[in-house]
């Protein structure tokens, strides 16, 4: 067991640091942290415009959202940057449980993501003047990272699918534009078509949002439980889902040598 926490941990730590070791923190701050804060503002006095929802509406929709990007992109990224590097081969030779091996690499960006959630919500309450009750802070973190954690393993699904795709970068970009319209962060899901509605239910963010607005509308743990406990569960699923994608195409490379053809 301590091998396996150790292959986890450390194994996705280094290799969080392999990928981004060409960035600045002027570029991580620019992109991360800046960027996901002038797209909340843009949505809040968008709907202050519009008459669509209060700020604590889009301030709380975006917050969770801002940390699908880091999640996304990381946890693709993972997975199709060892085939577009030409590691992938090595990987696979490892003696090592490759499903843990990619599931710990999730961990690092779904932490990135967390920071980049907290750090963006805190400034755009101070900014637009949202107060969040005290009693609500351990509720609303806890949301934030179940969230980040189901957009990092939702993103190591598309890492995965990228494996049989040339273009990766399509997919994971239509993904990040489909959480943005169908989890009801900038839009009310009930101004949203059925179809919408029952799409977003299966997506990443959506349950984390919702439980995130009753947790600062001051509604109690109890309140939001439900929505956590469904966020989780998208976020287990999602990780079951891109540990059997890998593994079958795991096979399947085997046999025909397939992962390593760009």
């Amino acid at each position: 067991m301590t091998a396996l926490l150790r292959l986890i941990g450390t194994g996705g730590v280094i290799a969080y640091r392999a990928l981004f070791n060409w960035t600045t923190p002027a570029m991580f701050v620019g992109t991360l942290l800046v960027g996901p804060l002038f797209q909340l503002l843009f949505f809040a006095y968008l709907g202050r415009q519009l008459g669509v929802a209060d700020d604590g509406f889009y301030i709380t929709g975006n917050a969770v959202l801002v940390a699908s990007l880091a999640c996304v992109f990381g946890g693709t990224m993972a997975v199709s940057n060892e085939r577009r590097f030409g590691t992938l081969g090595h990987v696979l030779l490892s003696p090592r449980s490759r499903t843990a091996v990619f599931l710990g690499r999730v961990l690092p960006y779904a932490a990135n993501g967390l920071l980049i959630a907290v750090t963006t919500m805190t400034a755009a309450s101070l900014l637009l003047g949202l107060r969040v009750p005290v009693d609500a802070l351990p509720g609303l973190l806890l949301a934030l990272a179940v969230a980040a954690l189901a957009c990092g393993f939702f993103g190591l699904t598309l890492g995965a699918i990228g494996l049989r795709f040339r273009d990766v970068w399509l997919v994971s970009n239509v993904s990040v534009a489909l959480l943005l319209l169908l989890t009801g962060v900038n839009v009310p899901a009930a101004g949203l078509p059925a179809w919408m509605r029952v799409t977003g239910e299966l997506l990443p963010i959506t349950h984390a949002a919702e439980a995130a607005r009753r947790l600062v509308a001051g509604e109690g743990f109890q309140a939001a439980a439900p929505q956590l406990a469904a966020e989780l569960a998208i976020a287990v699923g999602y990780a079951v889902l891109a540990a059997t994608l890998l593994k079958l195409f795991e096979a399947e490379s085997r046999r025909r040598a397939s992962l390593d053809t760009l």
